[in-house]
């Protein structure tokens, strides 16, 4: 696939993605309330799940369909749906490549700055008044 096509696929599935996660978040805002992020709790376990499902399924059948659906699917689709899925990836491949360390140091490096930026931001947000 050329590299307009990919951007395009990626562009196209992240819309896909994001528009079902948006309407995930509505209907168990509707549901369960709003006294829990449960419609990203939600995204985000069923994105990770299938964003690993489809990557190893890619890595089995490397000229398979899905391989050649990868920036569509996997970049775009599970990008915009979840808000976690990559980061879940990246993290299970430095564990099953046998770097657990690293994963550990990326999950506690990433959430505390994550963290941190968003706060930094809503304060910088409120101090532009």
């Amino acid at each position: 696939m050329s590299v307009w096509k990919n951007y395009l696929a990626v562009g196209l599935g992240s819309g896909v993605g994001s528009a079902l996660r948006y309407g995930v978040s509505l209907v168990s805002q509707a549901a369960l309330g709003s006294h829990f992020p449960w419609g990203t709790l939600l995204v985000n376990v069923l994105g990770s799940g299938l964003i690993g499902w489809l990557a190893a399924q890619a890595l089995r059948f490397p000229q398979g369909q899905l391989a050649r659906l990868h920036p569509l699917l996997i970049a775009g689709f599970c990008g915009g749906f979840t808000t976690f899925s990559l980061f879940s990836l990246e993290t299970l491949h430095f564990v099953t490549t046998g770097r657990p360390w690293a994963g550990l140091l990326y999950v506690m490096v990433s959430l505390p700055l994550w963290l941190t930026a968003a706060l930094l931001g809503e304060r910088l947000a409120l101090s532009c008044r």
